[in-house]
């Protein structure tokens, strides 16, 4: 008996939807991993906006950052940090660091790793980037961060 052309659409048709779905599983698992590099300058970009956003004074860079740091199996992290003087100049640690946490959430997506009473940590697993929102004096905005450990380039 002759093979009926009527069910090769239907298998021609499951086979490209299975294809189509190989493909789109397949494209989403090869979203590349920043490299150190380039999560470096993203780090060091959320910061000096970050300071920009809180209306901080002139800022002041405690650590350029720029190096790679070695941290096993080939892979590096960097580094950057900065401080700025609060315009008000009065402000309380605890207020600067709540301050920072809240204009963060505003153009980025990091997220508490912990609790924080005075200081706060933060990471973003989209930028393999963290911070940590540590200023200490009253009046003084004071962040650093660190990549994760990534390939160099």
């Amino acid at each position: 008996m002759p093979r009926s052309n009527r069910s090769l659409p239907i298998r021609s048709g499951a086979l490209l939807a299975a294809a189509a779905l190989t493909a789109s599983c397949s494209m989403g698992n090869t979203k590349s991993q920043p490299t150190a590099a380039e999560a470096g300058a993203t780090l060091k970009a959320h910061i000096m906006r970050l300071l920009d956003e809180v209306s901080a004074g002139r800022i002041h860079i405690t650590d350029p950052g720029g190096k790679d740091i070695p941290c096993g199996d080939g892979k590096v992290k960097r580094t950057f940090a900065a401080t700025a003087p609060d315009n008000v100049e009065q402000t309380g640690p605890r207020s600067l660091n709540a301050m920072m946490l809240g204009t963060l959430s505003g153009f980025t997506d990091y997220y508490l790793t912990g609790p924080g009473d005075q200081q706060f940590n933060v990471v973003s697993d989209e930028t393999k980037t963290s911070l940590h929102l540590n200023s200490s004096k009253q009046g003084e905005y004071s962040v650093r961060g660190e990549t994760a450990c990534l390939n160099p380039s």
